[in-house]
């Protein structure tokens, strides 16, 4: 199957040709057609398989500009939950259409409202936007009645970030016929409520199983005890000559402190978290990109929306707060069909999160030892979870127990029930 055969008009061709996209994917093959037919879609795909450009291509090609008409209305919007995933996609929209007379705007916070207000009156046809920022537009008149295609991208994500009520005040202002696409690279029963919101007689797409990650990427977890992670970090990636790794924290604080031990290994790094301003942010991936930093750090921010082309490597220093997170950070690596590897780095409190992980995504990660760095099989957890833990195994056990048989019910045991109690002299 090419993207000629799925009805890609010939500008949009010459795009992706540009950008070197052969065959579509899996995701890309079933969405397009469907887009390009005005259903209504409910996508569940890895992150990494090609999602932009299947709901980007169809919706540049629906939405082309009439040259003609000088009063541009935005026909288009596409929300996604971070400014990185939200420039990402702008990026990616603007290369689609480079041989398109097409108007396209990116709306995020930590940029000029007024100076994206005068972008937007000179006439846009496609937005892409964060939630609470489009939403902030919206409030100040900004009109979105001509709407035609409205894409919700990463809704899971968009979820776990309590934007449900931007979506909920953002959706009755599009008009009453009007196509949406909804993409998600997890499945929950929050993302089912809220499709059955947005969506009207959908086409289901589930490019793979639900919550899995692509077969692509090697996933392994090494045992290490919590006060040598950053030293096992810094000998992998010395030891291994790994020239461009991404490596997760779960918090700002522990990013933070782990740049601090890794530049005392002297490797060259770079840190992105919600402290950082918008311009650091793009400034340090923009390095990262180029290869000019070896290790970029980074918390969950940055887990979706970091489009690095032929990343081999992502680290786990902590694994995230909430199992989901872990498909959309190790989905960095592997993408478009390449090989790469993803390493999680687990402590004896982390132990039993990892197994949360693993049934989540359907599978075993293997476990491994570093020599040099091997637990200390001495240390015990010493906190709250172990309580938790030990009850959880009891009420296990008790599961595993037999039930004793009842007693049988014999015209003797009836005898001796109705035998008349001894009395006393108390009595």
């Amino acid at each position: 199957m090419s993207f000629e055969k799925l009805g890609v008009m010939k500008q949009l061709l010459g795009a992706i040709n540009d950008l070197g996209y052969k065959n579509p994917t899996t995701v890309q093959t079933r969405a397009i057609p469907l887009v390009l037919a005005k259903s209504d879609i409910f996508a569940t795909a890895q992150t990494g398989t090609g999602k932009t450009a299947a709901f980007g291509l169809p919706m540049i090609q629906r939405l082309r500009a009439n040259t003609q008409d000088e009063n541009r209305e935005i026909r288009g919007v596409i929300l996604s939950p971070t400014r990185e995933l939200s420039m990402q996609i702008y990026e990616d929209m603007k290369n689609f259409a480079k041989y398109m007379d097409l108007s396209i705007a990116l709306l995020v916070g930590g940029k000029d409202i007024e100076s994206q207000q005068k972008i937007l009156k000179k006439g846009v046809d496609i937005v892409i936007a964060t939630p609470g920022r489009m939403l902030e537009h919206a409030e100040a008149n900004l009109s979105l009645k001509s709407v035609e295609i409205f894409v919700l991208d990463e809704a899971d994500r968009m979820l776990d970030m309590g934007f449900v009520k931007e979506i909920r005040k953002i959706h009755p202002l599009f008009p009453k016929r009007h196509q949406t696409l909804l993409f998600s690279a997890t499945y929950s029963e929050k993302v089912r409520k809220l499709s059955k919101l947005l969506l009207t007689k959908p086409a289901f797409i589930e490019a793979a199983k639900k919550n899995t990650t692509v077969d692509t990427i090697n996933q392994k977890v090494y045992l290490v005890d919590r006060e040598r992670k950053a030293e096992l970090l810094a000998y992998i990636i010395g030891s291994r000559n790994y020239r461009q790794v991404l490596v997760f924290t779960k918090t700002k604080a522990s990013a933070d402190e782990l740049v601090i031990e890794l530049k005392k290994d002297g490797l060259k790094c770079g840190i992105i978290h919600g402290d950082k301003t918008q311009a650091n942010r793009s400034k340090t991936l923009a390095q990262f990109k180029e290869e000019k930093i070896r290790v970029l750090v980074a918390t969950d921010i940055a887990s979706r929306g970091l489009d690095i082309e032929h990343l081999p490597y992502v680290i786990n220093y902590e694994l995230p707060s909430i199992p989901e997170d872990y498909i959309h950070r190790v989905g960095r690596t592997g993408r478009a069909g390449r090989n790469g590897e993803a390493i999680s780095l687990i402590d004896i409190y982390e132990k039993y999160d990892i197994k949360e992980v693993e049934k989540l995504i359907g599978q075993k990660i293997p476990q491994e030892t570093v020599k040099g760095f091997e637990p200390d099989p001495t240390i015990r957890r010493k906190d709250i979870e172990d309580v938790k833990l030990k009850s959880e195994h009891k009420k296990q056990e008790k599961k595993h127990v037999k039930k004793k048989a009842p007693k049988k019910v014999t015209a003797k045991s009836l005898k001796v029930t109705k035998k008349k109690r001894k009395t006393t002299k108390r009595d």
